[in-house]
């Protein structure tokens, strides 16, 4: 079971997560609190694996709760406000869920830190089957050299990257951000998104064609890496008539 914390001046946000957290059967719900400061007492005192914080709190702040706290237990964020996406992957949490929270993007959020907390443990299927897929209305959050940039996920053609940073491709435009491959690959879902090369994600949505081992998308030919192509395959071979 991952002991859980929730934190949150609002009760009725704390209603909410309460009644997520009780659909989930490894997740253990130790308190709901408003108050900040006790939370962060019991989050140092041990015993707690994760904590539902929320950004925006009058005593103390989510992000100062988390410069205190210094990783004694994995946190994602809960809020309202966007614009602390960043400062909040800097400080290592888990995940960010923009409020109103759907149960689905939360079922998510605590599958990714499960995998996070209990690394060998296998995700336990949900308690309420997801009435549909949010691939359409899903986004991530990026840093662009003057802002934070929101990216729909059904936008992405393919991801490209080169050392320090990605770029992502969309047909509208190449957003550029500062992120290493490897975390972009895990903040998207495997069952849309597949990396196919050490320097490329793709949209298996919008695969146009594949010859050999080139795939392409739109106007771009994108290489298939031997490391990567079994599993590639495997899944187009899943798709075939």
């Amino acid at each position: 079971m991952i002991r859980c914390l929730v934190v949150d001046d609002e009760p009725l946000a704390l209603n909410i997560l309460e009644d997520y957290i009780s659909k989930i059967p490894f997740l253990q719900l130790v308190k709901a609190t408003t108050n900040p400061i006790e939370a962060l007492t019991m989050v140092q005192d041990g015993g707690i694996d994760l904590v539902f914080l929320d950004v925006q709190m009058p005593e103390l702040t989510g992000i100062q709760f988390l410069r205190i706290a210094n990783g004694k237990a994995k946190v994602i964020l809960t809020t309202a406000y966007p614009q602390y996406a960043l400062e909040g992957y800097e400080l290592d949490v888990v995940d960010y869920l923009l409020k109103p929270i759907a149960f689905d993007r939360f079922f998510k959020s605590v599958q990714k830190a499960q995998g996070v907390i209990q690394p060998a443990a296998k995700p336990a299927a949900p308690a309420e089957p997801v009435a549909q897929d949010d691939f359409m209305s899903d986004f991530i959050f990026v840093k662009t050299e003057h802002k934070i940039q929101k990216v729909y996920l059904h936008d992405i053609l393919f991801i490209e990257g080169l050392k320090d940073y990605v770029s992502i491709f969309t047909p509208a435009e190449r957003i550029i951000t500062l992120q290493g491959m490897k975390k972009m690959e895990d903040a998207l879902p495997p069952k849309h998104f597949i990396r196919v090369h050490k320097s490329y994600i793709v949209s298996i949505n919008k695969i146009d064609s594949i010859e050999r081992s080139r795939i392409f998308i739109a106007d771009k030919i994108i290489p298939v890496g031997d490391t990567y192509r079994d599993e590639f395959f495997k899944i187009v071979d899943g798709k075939n008539i």
